[in-house]
């Protein structure tokens, strides 16, 4: 059973948050994902899919929806979380990069890198 469940942020809308304690290092979670072509990002773009597509490919070609919980993270400069993405599995794979007490909402940084600051395609939120 996954350490997460979906919850209302009361700030974001909704988010993940820990079911019990997650140690630093620790796998929160395996999202298959489902993969399109940079052809179809147009179309993409329009729909609400657009907020929730992750980059995808050896030189970020693609584009990914991630099942299961992986496109509910919330981000944050300040994350608990990364993710990197497993090209072999067809997964995105989030891991802790801090400890984490239950109860605790788990975010990621958007850009990949948790230390990477660089502005997003909308305001954030502090």
């Amino acid at each position: 059973m996954l350490p997460i469940c979906i919850k209302d942020t009361g700030k974001y809308g909704r988010g993940i948050f820990a079911t019990r304690d997650i140690k630093n290092g620790e796998l929160i979670e395996i999202s298959p994902v489902l993969t399109s072509s940079k052809n179809d990002w147009k179309y993409l773009e329009k729909t609400v899919l657009y907020d929730y597509c992750f980059t995808w490919g050896e030189n970020y070609e693609h584009t990914a929806i991630a099942l299961g919980y992986g496109s509910l993270y919330n981000h944050s400069y300040s994350p608990n979380a990364m993710f990197t993405n497993n090209i072999d599995n067809l997964s995105i794979d989030f891991y802790a990069i801090a400890d984490i007490n239950d109860g605790q909402e788990i975010t990621i940084n958007y850009n990949e890198d948790p230390e990477d600051k660089s502005p997003l395609w909308f305001d954030v939120i502090v």
